[in-house]
């Protein structure tokens, strides 16, 4: 873990803007030598890298240009494709009341859909920006694809399962089987996981990719999606307690990702949004609370339910339509990075003596999820063969 550290320059490109202190953005290295301590509950509990504010950083944004990242799949890359407007490069975020920490690591994969993509594009421009004249291996393949900074022995790897579980071609068609995860093996011996699901889990029609679900022994046409999350969310969670060793792999697991059906042209202000979490959120802490293995939440709804100005709409490079799921880099996921960053030490160092605070950042707060559970244990399915 300790082999081939990133000099500091790197660190300070990549991630000093996070925190600001009379209007200076600090780099605190020496956190945990100086006396800090931020065990207890009420320091944790005012310390939420999720709760803030965006605020115009003219000057410091974008991180990197996209011009010179070789990393950037077209459908991100919204400034190449016709997007004219730069004000949503220029906001950071604020989080309210914490330090940033150091930071130690050096084989990181993304496990999930499209935006696990988005987020490891992001980080691979910026560790690029940060040494351009690094060697590095770039293999972008369908399933599994790495950026490799040989000098610095870091390497950034995606892995892509739309479901976290798997979708298994079988005689009646392409079936998702809820209680099966037969990929984990290429997940194992990573520093750091960043796990990410949800935004498939609503779609129907011909852009689902499924034809059935699977629970148990039992084989539906369809079920209530957010019940499916659920079990799907389990089936997760007993593997990463079954196989995950927390002393040598930090798990995280990315937040909802919001979609927006119109957009504006800067971030909305304050630090709420009006329509609330989404459920899949709730769902995501329920089972997160509930497992042995420590798991930091990488809780980004908020913060980015805020950014519909960020979004690629029809500025992308893979056609005809507009995309209001995803987001355009340099952009928005740069700011998931740099929370990442923040929160990898706090996960590491702080929040073991607490596990329960590692859903949050902060204290969970349980909101009526124990009776929304109880439904969906009631609710049947609308059809099995």
């Amino acid at each position: 873990m300790g082999v081939g550290k990133l000099p500091l320059f790197l660190f300070t490109t990549l991630f000093c803007s996070v925190f600001q202190e009379n209007r200076a953005f600090m780099f605190q290295h020496e956190l945990l030598n100086n006396g800090s301590n931020l065990r207890g509950e009420k320091q944790l509990g005012s310390c939420n890298l999720f709760q803030g504010k965006w605020v115009l950083d003219i000057g410091a944004y974008p991180l990197y240009d996209f011009k010179t990242c070789p990393f950037i799949d077209p459908e991100f890359d919204c400034l190449k494709y016709g997007r004219t407007d730069t004000q949503y490069l220029k906001y950071s975020w604020l989080p309210d009341n914490c330090p940033l920490p150091r930071w130690s690591g050096k084989k990181i994969m993304f496990v999930g859909d499209s935006l696990s993509l988005n987020q490891w594009n992001s980080l691979a421009c910026m560790v690029h920006a940060s040494a351009p004249q690094a060697k590095y291996t770039f293999v972008r393949r369908a399933v599994l694809s790495s950026v490799t900074f040989e000098e610095y022995n870091l390497s950034l790897l995606l892995y892509h399962t739309t479901y976290l579980v798997d979708i298994v071609q079988e005689r009646i068609g392409r079936v998702l089987k809820l209680d099966s995860i037969l990929s984990g093996n290429a997940w194992k011996g990573m520093d750091v996981l960043v796990f990410n699901t949800w935004h498939w889990w609503i779609h129907t029609g011909r852009s689902q990719p499924w034809n059935f679900i699977q629970d148990g022994t039992k084989i539906y046409k369809d079920m209530d999606r957010l019940t499916a999350f659920y079990k799907g969310m389990t089936t997760w969670a007993k593997w990463v307690d079954a196989n995950v060793d927390p002393s040598k792999t930090k798990v995280f697991f990315q937040g909802i990702s919001p979609t927006h059906y119109d957009g504006e042209a800067e971030p909305l202000s304050g630090s709420t949004y009006p329509a609330g979490l989404p459920p899949a959120a709730d769902i995501v802490r329920k089972v997160l609370i509930s497992m042995k293995t420590p798991v930091y939440l990488l809780d980004i709804t908020t913060l980015s339910q805020l950014r519909k100005d960020a979004h690629p709409e029809t500025y992308s490079g893979i056609g005809a339509g507009t995309d209001c799921s995803h987001w355009c880099l340099p952009g928005l996921p740069d700011t998931w990075n740099q929370l990442l960053y923040a929160a990898l030490t706090i996960a590491s160092e702080y929040l073991p003596y607490i596990p329960q605070l590692y859903v949050t950042g902060g204290l969970l707060q349980q909101s009526g999820m124990e009776a929304y559970l109880d439904h969906i244990k009631e609710t049947q399915p609308m059809e099995y063969v």
